[in-house]
């Protein structure tokens, strides 16, 4: 049995305007106590010199769209591990053929948030790399992991959507983005996750995208593949149609429970579930109205720059 921890963020610590807090400030301050939460029982287990938090940050999707991690979560992350631990503490993507980090990373607003602390963008696709084999069952598959990934201990933080082909993206497939190896093998995530061996998952639920966005206000923590699954539950997914997942989860048996974090009453996983819509990605030939119209309200109010999807690129 794998045990996920849940904790909510309490709807009076947001002001969510139409569904949305845009000030980042006070989502960072209504963020900070629930990640604590979660993190502050791994922190013997995230004793490193070295700390590298690996955020959903795909392509630079407003974060109202729950398409990306919201910076906030992954910037109340780095103030609990700063304030916590003495460690380095660094934030990690991975730059790829339609757009680098860089770029991504300043329209998601990552350069104003960690301009607040002392932790440093890195990204992975740029970066030294270590050579591995990784065995699963009868599979021998070759990955390349960025150094700073195999040096120290590594937080992912997923946001709760699908990919485009079917399965949510989830913690294995944030991480995998960031190990090269073979993206032909359906066990890819598998492998990228052994090689690295993340020492938890903190999956974003507090803006989601099933078919719409949803402000579903929750943070779950646990093992990567216990986390995955209980994403995959959420979008009303099977386990048995992710190779992935399925053989992640095999190694342990595929029991997970989630517990309420905090709390004496629990979580209510089907309660949550049944309030979540149900659709699918943004079509990848055209940008999703939502997109759109999230990001022209963003670039109106906060006079910041249009980004890629308005520039008709993709």
């Amino acid at each position: 049995m794998r045990t996920v921890e849940a904790t909510t963020v309490p709807a009076a610590d947001l002001d969510r305007r139409d569904g949305w807090e845009p000030d980042v400030d006070a989502r960072l301050a209504a963020l900070e106590s629930p990640v604590r939460d979660l993190l502050a029982p791994r922190l013997e287990s995230l004793a490193a010199d070295r700390i590298t938090i690996v955020p959903d940050v795909h392509y630079p999707f407003h974060p109202s769209t729950g398409m990306v991690t919201d910076p906030a979560v992954t910037g109340a992350a780095v103030a609990v591990l700063e304030e916590r631990t003495d460690a380095d503490v660094a934030v990690a993507g991975a730059s790829d053929e339609y757009i680098d980090l860089e770029r991504t990373a300043a329209y998601l607003g990552y350069d104003d948030l960690l301009d607040r602390f002392d932790a440093t963008l890195v990204d992975c696709a740029a970066a030294d790399a270590i050579n591995t084999v990784v065995e699963i069952g009868d599979e021998s598959l070759a990955v390349s992991v960025p150094t700073r990934l195999r040096e120290g201990a590594v937080v992912v933080v997923p946001t709760l959507r699908p990919t485009a082909d079917g399965p949510i993206a989830g913690g294995m497939r944030t991480l995998a983005r960031l190990v090269d190896g073979p993206d032909e093998s359906p066990i890819g995530p598998v492998a990228a996750t052994r090689a690295v061996e993340p020492t938890v998952a903190v999956l974003d639920a507090t803006t989601t995208y099933g078919g719409r966005p949803y402000a579903a206000d929750t943070l779950f923590a646990g093992p990567p593949a216990a986390v995955d699954a209980v994403g995959t539950a959420l979008l009303e997914r099977s386990p048995e149609d992710d190779d992935a997942l399925r053989v992640a989860l095999s190694d342990d048996g595929t029991a997970v429970a989630v517990e309420g974090s905090g709390t004496d009453a629990g979580f209510d996983l089907a309660a949550m579930r049944a309030r979540l819509p149900a659709g699918e990605l943004p079509p990848s030939d055209e940008t999703h109205p939502a997109v759109s119209a999230a990001y022209r309200l963003y670039a109106a109010l906060g006079g910041d720059a249009v980004p890629p999807q308005l520039e008709g690129r993709r």
